[in-house]
């Protein structure tokens, strides 16, 4: 009497488990990426000047105008109050600072879909005010008050807005 004996195969790893292993894998990584890239492009524009080549010629200038600026010592002031926008121009030790016009500009911090400038209404010889509901959130606020076709304050400020009020 002869007893056979036969052995359950064991578990054969074949081509379409590579596939399969493959897919998924390269899969992954694919998803990952096209969802950075989604973010990445539906956030922010990317989009910091248009021409890098002019805006590199033009930095020693820039960069000149604002140190001269700094040592005029003039600096400004936003208040916020409610829907009141308000900008003083100011020097540390001469007191208020004649001024023809001040523009700020809103930003956020990321995207530009919600930017927006504010041409503010004089109310004295160095004071401007504006009514504008701000929205919620982070705001990059950059000044520029002109007086005499010459820009003399030219600044940024970062504020946050919580529930519309600051």
């Amino acid at each position: 009497m002869t007893i056979e004996r036969r052995e359950k195969p064991g578990f054969l790893f074949t081509g379409w488990h590579m596939l399969t292993i493959m897919v998924l894998f390269f899969g992954t990584v694919i998803a990952v990426n096209v969802t950075m890239a989604w973010n990445a492009v539906s956030s922010w524009s990317g989009l910091v000047v248009q021409n890098t080549y002019v805006a590199s010629q033009q930095f020693n200038g820039k960069a000149e105008a604002a140190k001269a600026r700094a040592a005029s010592g003039i600096v400004g002031k936003l208040k916020l109050d409610g829907d009141t926008i308000a900008y003083e121009v100011t020097h540390p030790t001469r007191g208020p600072v004649e001024t023809d016009a001040v523009t700020l500009n809103f930003r956020r911090p990321v995207g530009e879909k919600q930017d927006f400038s504010l041409v503010l209404e004089k109310q004295s010889v160095n004071g401007f005010a504006a009514h504008h509901q701000l929205a919620p959130g982070d705001w990059i606020v950059e000044a520029v008050a002109v007086k005499d076709g010459k820009i003399i304050v030219h600044e940024g400020t970062r504020i946050d807005i919580a529930g519309g009020v600051r």
